[in-house]
């Protein structure tokens, strides 16, 4: 016999063989197989002859007897998982104590406590505890205020489950944590009534918010402007005294002061929009014939446009 042979025999062997073999072995009760996490029941003519709990290999002969050649041909094998298992009941109705409809969502887990309690005390042992727990929540929770329901789930989770617990030990069941996870309106009307009265009151208190902020910027902009209009005033008041203090200082020289207002002739003269008409002295009739045509004495032309000039006395100073 070549390699190629002894390695399709040993082929055959492991995974064709071994296989069927072992199908055999466990259907005549010769050993079983309990995985981690499960629990195996046997029952033989309505008795429970055994319960393998640790996970690993047995053999059926040392721990059945004779009864495991014939538990899997007349009897029964249960296949328990103890894992932990958990569930959500949606909306249970409730109603609070001011007569609100309220819908209650109850979060709970539940595994296996007792094996032979979960397969014969009860036909339907996770039905019934569904069961409970919602007569539970309805019984507690139903009556109470509205700010307690909305507010308290923990000490509500922890009434329903101090409620639920004695009753689902005796079907097998150990319950563990309860959680009130959503409390909610049943009333569609009253769920936008409320939004409606939430909206109204964003609303009041946003233009609250932006008639505060707008009274804060018109008392800003006053104190600025009454400070503003005050330093305006201020300085207007302070004009006349320095440009009168100039003045004095500069009337104070006679050549100044006649300097001065000369200039002022000049320049009053050179923007006005006048017409000026320059006579020589020794034109004689001409200068008559003239001024007897002009419009407007040249004085009358001329001296609107001219300041008053102080008289120059020099007594005055």
């Amino acid at each position: 016999m070549n390699v190629i042979q002894v390695a399709f025999t040993a082929f055959v062997a492991c995974f064709f063989i071994m296989p069927i073999l072992g199908a055999l072995a466990r259907m005549f009760g010769l050993y079983t197989i309990v995985r981690e996490g499960t629990r195996h029941v046997y029952v033989l003519f309505g008795n429970v002859v055994g319960t393998l709990e640790d996970p690993g290999l047995h053999f059926l002969i040392g721990e059945l007897g004779w009864r495991a050649f014939i538990v899997n041909w007349m009897g029964k094998r249960h296949v328990l998982d103890m894992r932990m298992d958990q569930e959500y009941l949606r909306s249970q109705a409730v109603n609070s104590e001011e007569g609100a409809p309220m819908g209650i969502g109850v979060w709970y887990e539940m595994f296996i406590s007792d094996p032979q309690a979960y397969l014969f005390k009860n036909a339907d042992p996770r039905g019934s505890l569904a069961a409970n727990v919602t007569n539970a929540a309805v019984r507690c929770l139903s009556n109470m205020p509205l700010q307690d329901m909305l507010e308290t789930r923990h000490k509500m989770s922890k009434t329903v489950r101090e409620e639920v617990s004695p009753k689902s030990n005796e079907w097998g069941y150990l319950v563990g944590s309860v959680y009130i996870r959503k409390v909610h309106f049943r009333d569609e009307g009253m769920t936008k009534q409320i939004e409606a009265k939430v909206i109204n009151r964003l609303r009041q208190v946003t233009s609250a918010i932006k008639q505060d902020g707008a009274n804060q910027v018109s008392i800003i902009t006053s104190t600025a402007e009454r400070q503003a209009a005050v330093e305006f005033a201020r300085a207007a008041a302070l004009r006349p005294s320095i440009v009168g203090a100039a003045l004095q200082e500069i009337a104070a020289d006679p050549q100044v002061t006649e300097a001065l207002f000369d200039i002022i002739e000049t320049q009053n003269i050179l923007e006005g929009d006048k017409r000026l008409t320059l006579i020589p002295a020794d034109a004689g009739g001409l200068g008559t014939l003239l001024a007897g045509t002009a419009r407007i004495p040249i004085e009358q032309e001329l001296r609107p446009t001219m300041p008053a000039i102080p008289p120059r006395n020099p007594a005055a100073r």
